[in-house]
């Protein structure tokens, strides 16, 4: 365990600069300001190439104690903590927060990590520094700076020692990335490359260091009974089916060679031929309910990204509706917004050797633009967009692909308009899918009159839903007025004749004309109450559990 009172000692003697930050805070202190220095010190320590940043609370201006109530309890400090993590790039929080008593009086340490090499530390979407003892958004050569870095070591160039070609790497593997190869390089005579030796052939593919055999070409064409040679790393792929109510009911782990076991795992979906949009349209076209492109795509980036060292598989979760995967290690486009930005491309990546072996097998479309061109996808395919979960308390990447339409005629809208950026169609996706926005967004999507409602219970403007002729969606957040509830509701009692009805039949029937946010004990309750108003106007009768439409006799 650390000795923070030592720390705290050494800490009081420096001068206040950059990475070192004091306050009094006697009793309490601006979260929002605390995460913004913790952008600015996390990231001029990453420049200083200094592990930790700090921030000295309960100490005067003088650099006496003085104390300091703020975060009393264990609980409050890791739910601090958390809440750092949600508004940071890649959820990076503090190491620590951490009491110790100095003259009898209670002080705080705040252990802030260095940002990542090549990672602006961001708070709530803006990047902070310092300039002094000034607090200040990062300057712009500073932000160059440490987006330019390379980051420290390729873990997928490493050698594997005791591999070799000839008994680790396996020969369909090998036969598949020959083919591959020729389809990426077309200009490159294929008789030239069917020539090559197979250590050439690897030499070429950028998988050899110094004619020894690397970890990406174990990843990518390495036996699946030699996988335990990269250990402590898990190369392991474990597929998933949820059903329904995300229950369990099949899974299967899958290993190396990666080019031939992800077409193996890809065969495992269920990507069923939709017919039918909600409210009963028909698909102009046969439409699968998941892009070839967009599956393989996500599931290659997940390779090809993972952080090995962390020493974790990768999952892909196949729902009726939805795929969900999930690998370890940070995002290295910092945000989901960055990684949209055609101008912020990245330039490194944290496995290159890897990466670039499968930009040459054709596994990976283009390494700088694979994200982009997913959201592209699913936006022509009038699904919603793409989730990408990259904020919390562990590191790790999870992306959900949507296998359903929600607003297709709405987002087709959107993807037209010529007054609507990325960002807004981002936002309002956000909205669709009760999703929290920024102040940013809440002004720019209300000031445009998109959304309507109070916070955080935003939904869709009646304007707009008019004007992209999603009036329906629109009556789906907000419910059928009382009189077209009582008429529809008469109507499904009549048809259903002398036999009569239940009121859970009623329900399957009405549930889509009733206010989406509220739960099924609570549209059952305004079911109930509404038959009861029939009845009172002799419309309807009960006998036991089934509501019977009362026949004129006139």
């Amino acid at each position: 365990m650390e000795d923070y009172l030592s720390i705290y000692h050494s800490l009081i003697t420096q001068v206040e600069h950059e990475v070192i930050e004091f306050k009094t805070a006697e009793n309490q202190y601006d979260k929002d300001k605390l995460g913004k220095y913790f952008s600015a010190l996390s990231n001029e320590a990453n420049l200083r190439n200094i592990e930790f940043a700090w921030i000295v609370m309960g100490v005067d201006n003088n650099r006496k104690p003085v104390g300091t109530s703020f975060l009393m309890d264990e609980a409050k400090r890791q739910l601090l903590k958390h809440e750092i993590a949600v508004n940071t790039t890649n959820g990076l929080t503090f190491r620590d927060i951490e009491p110790i008593e100095v003259d009898g009086n209670r002080v705080l340490l705040f252990k802030i990590p260095a940002a990542p090499k090549n990672t602006v530390i961001k708070w709530k979407g803006i990047a902070y520094g310092r300039s002094g003892e000034s607090l200040e958004p990062l300057s712009q050569d500073k932000f160059d700076e440490i987006r330019n870095q390379r980051p420290l070591d390729d873990w997928s160039a490493h050698v594997v020692e005791d591999a070799t070609i000839k008994g680790d790497l396996d020969e369909l593997a090998l036969a598949k990335a020959r083919i591959m190869y020729k389809k990426v390089h077309d200009r490159t005579p294929a008789e030239l490359v069917d020539g090559w030796t197979v250590e050439e052939f690897l030499t070429h593919s950028g998988l050899l260091n110094k004619g020894k055999v690397t970890r990406a070409a174990m990843l990518l064409l390495g036996k699946s009974e030699s996988a335990y040679k990269l250990s402590p790393a898990v190369p392991q792929i474990t597929w998933t089916l949820l059903n329904e109510v995300g229950r369990k009911i099949d899974y299967q782990h899958f290993t190396i060679p990666y080019i031939i076991t992800v077409d193996e795992i890809l065969g495992k979906i269920r990507n069923l031929t939709m017919r039918e949009m909600p409210g009963g349209t028909l698909f102009p076209d046969k439409l699968m309910q998941y892009d070839d492109f967009v599956i393989r795509e996500v599931l290659h980036n997940a390779i090809a990204h993972q952080d090995y060292t962390l020493r974790q598989r990768i999952n892909f979760m196949e729902a009726p509706d939805y795929l969900y995967y999930s690998n370890a290690g940070t995002f290295f486009p910092g945000t989901i917004e960055d990684a949209l930005e055609v101008n912020k491309q990245q330039k490194f990546y944290r496995n290159e050797s890897l990466c670039k072996g499968m930009v040459n097998f054709n596994m990976i479309d283009t390494v700088s633009s694979g994200i982009q061109t997913i959201f592209y996808k699913q936006m022509e395919r009038h699904f919603p967009m793409p989730d990408y979960e990259i904020n919390g308390d562990v590191p790790e990447v999870n992306v959900k692909i949507y296998g359903r339409v929600i607003d297709e005629r709405y987002v087709e809208l959107l993807k037209r308009e010529t007054t609507l950026s990325l960002k807004e169609c981002l936002w309002l996706d956000a909205v669709q899918k009760k999703r929290p926005i920024t102040e940013e967004a809440l002004n720019i999507l209300r000031s445009k009159k998109l959304i309507e409602g109070r916070k955080p219970n935003f939904i869709i403007s009646q304007v707009v839903a008019q004007k992209t002729k999603q009036v329906p969606e629109y009556t789906k957040q907000k419910g059928l007025d009382k009189k077209k509830l009582l008429t529809m509701l008469q109507q499904v009692v009549e048809n259903a004749g002398e036999a009569g009805i239940k009121l859970n039949d009623i329900y399957e029937y009405m549930e889509v004309t009733l206010p989406a946010g509220k739960s099924m004990g609570e549209k059952k309750r305004q079911l109930r109450y509404l038959l009861n108003l029939l009845k009172d106007d002799g419309i309807v009768s009960r006998e036991g559990m089934r509501w019977i439409f009362v026949m004129d006799t006139q």
